[in-house]
């Protein structure tokens, strides 16, 4: 068995990317990792809060262990699964058949299965994790939730600095400007988060018809 045959080229693909970030996180340039991990989390979070309950999207996510546990981890299981199936699959197929299969066909058949038995693979792990790790939140989810103004005056086109409490009752800080162009948020006061844009959230105050009507 040679993971450098041709014919197991995706897998040992799969492998060097495993080593690679490996190493990066190793020699400490994992910081780019974990940065750009940190947002795929927030993604995934955001998908999960955005698919209606019970619907496909929350079916699929659920199905592949996405947002179960930080996007590194469930990559590094994904490689190691798909590279595990696809050398063991082409061997089977060389002892069974004579010869193995296509490696673009074989990488395919591997993707396929590695998927699910990904997601059967991240529930121990996601077990035996600090809570910590799994409480991230998405954008979307601080809509409709209280903000209170921390420093300076929000006005519009000049965002405030602003605390939020999350689901988990996590403190974050977000800019947040005025939903009424002509309204004026001071420091101090609670405001309903109503959308966001572009990283900004827009607030409206509680005495605004928008809510009285609502």
């Amino acid at each position: 068995m040679s993971l450098l045959e041709t014919y197991n080229m995706p897998f040992a693909v799969a492998i060097g990317l495993l080593v690679f970030i490996a190493i990066m996180q190793i020699i400490g340039i994992g910081d780019v990792f974990e940065s750009a991990d940190a947002d795929f989390d927030l993604d995934a979070a955001d998908a999960i809060d955005g698919a209606a309950s019970g619907g496909f999207m929350d079916g699929l996510l659920s199905v592949i262990g996405l947002g179960k546990v930080p996007f590194l981890i469930w990559l590094a299981l994904l490689l190691v699964i798909f590279a595990g199936i696809g050398v063991s699959g082409q061997e089977l197929m060389k002892s069974l058949l004579g010869s193995p299969f296509d490696p673009l066909a074989a990488g395919a058949l591997a993707g396929i299965a590695a998927l699910p038995l990904n997601g059967l693979a991240v529930r121990p792990v996601a077990a035996i994790l600090p809570q910590d790790e799994t409480t991230a939140v998405g954008i979307n989810s601080l809509i409709r939730r209280d903000a209170e103004i921390q420093t300076g005056t929000a006005t519009a086109g000049s965002p405030a600095r602003a605390k939020v409490l999350d689901r988990h009752g996590q403190p974050h800080f977000v800019m947040v400007e005025p939903h009424d162009p002509a309204a004026r948020l001071g420091a101090g006061e609670v405001v309903m988060l109503v959308r966001a844009e572009g990283g900004t959230f827009f607030g409206v105050q509680y005495e605004n018809p928008l809510l009285s009507n609502s």
